[in-house]
């Protein structure tokens, strides 16, 4: 089984405080949940350890349903180490492993780290059709050896802080509001690829970013952003859509970077959204949608660089948040 091999690559011989999750986006109840495990294992004198899957379970149970991230699976891994986490696993998620009872899934784990204790939300349950729940785990911890910690959620605004919320929050173009429930800007990224020359011709060069498919992307509008390109962080202004004032084509994420004008082709692009100014737009003529773009880019100097008129300096480098 592919997941013996994974755990093989981990094993030790230390004994472990562990928490077990699928973790996307890392967010705010991820990291209190992941700080508790680090503080648990601080005060016992061991190693702590999080057991993160890929793909998610539900891309795999889902029954052809899409399933998008909030990160990609290297941004998850340094996001959940920079929270001081030792031991990072990650296991395949398939049909067999979904198959395994919590039983044979905890035995399997503690063959390969020594757990005492396990760190997992109140609400948490592993295993075939879900059956290991917190009160079945502690049942096995005490065949197997190990004290389980359940941990309350975090609740922002009366809700509790979800992955899933943080997509519907997208979804809606509600950057600001999945930003506080992330702790940090949501960004996406990829490599610049060619796009139509559009914006260069009417004066609004953009680079196009080939974001994954499977990644969750803002709803269709004009955004203001930081864009990370050489380690620089730029002011710039997204445009995501299909550009329906020329052909309503693919949807694409286009980004012009304020006074900035290099040759990025195949370059890694990444951006972080601050604000959503508008909806996508139909404009009657190239003219109209030029005056809209110069009134986005003014808004968007005024709100990074303070004034709507002021000439980009050279910037200080900033380090990007953890993707």
């Amino acid at each position: 089984m592919q997941v013996v091999e994974e755990l093989e690559k981990i094993a030790s011989d230390s004994d472990v405080v562990a928490s077990v999750g699928v973790f996307d986006g890392v967010h705010i109840g991820h990291q209190e949940l992941l700080r508790r495990a680090v503080a648990r294992a601080q005060e016992a004198g061991c190693l702590s350890a999080a057991i993160t899957f890929h793909p998610h379970p539900r891309a795999v149970l889902g029954q052809g349903i899409q399933q998008t991230y909030l990160n990609d699976l290297p941004e998850r891994l340094g996001l959940i180490k920079s929270l001081g986490i030792d031991v990072v696993a990650t296991l395949t998620f398939t049909p067999q492993l979904a198959c395994l009872s919590a039983q044979e899934f905890m035995q399997l784990i503690s063959s390969h780290l020594r757990v005492k204790e396990l760190v997992v939300g109140d609400g948490f349950a592993l295993g075939r059709h879900r059956e290991g729940t917190v009160e079945v785990l502690r049942s096995i911890g005490e065949q197997l050896g190990f004290a389980v910690n359940a941990v309350g959620p975090v609740v922002v605004d009366g809700a509790i802080v979800s992955s899933s919320r943080i997509r519907d929050l997208l979804r809606s173009g509600d950057v600001i509001g999945a930003q506080g429930l992330l702790g940090r800007r949501y960004s996406l990224g990829g490599p610049v690829v060619q796009g139509a020359g559009r914006g260069r011709a009417i004066g609004f060069p953009t680079a196009n970013i080939a974001v994954p498919p499977e990644r969750t992307i803002p709803l269709d509008g004009v955004y203001v952003v930081y864009a990370y390109i050489w380690g620089e962080s730029r002011p710039a202004v997204t445009s995501i859509g299909t550009r329906p004032t020329f052909d309503n084509g693919l949807r694409m994420v286009e980004v012009h970077i304020l006074d900035f004008d290099e040759d990025i082709y195949g370059q890694e692009l990444k951006i972080e959204f601050v604000s959503r100014l508008r909806g996508e737009e139909r404009f009657a003529s190239v003219a109209a949608l030029v005056a809209q773009i110069e009134a986005d880019v003014a808004a968007a100097r005024k709100m990074l660089l303070g004034r709507p008129d002021l000439q980009a300096s050279p910037r200080p480098q900033e380090t990007p948040a953890e993707p």
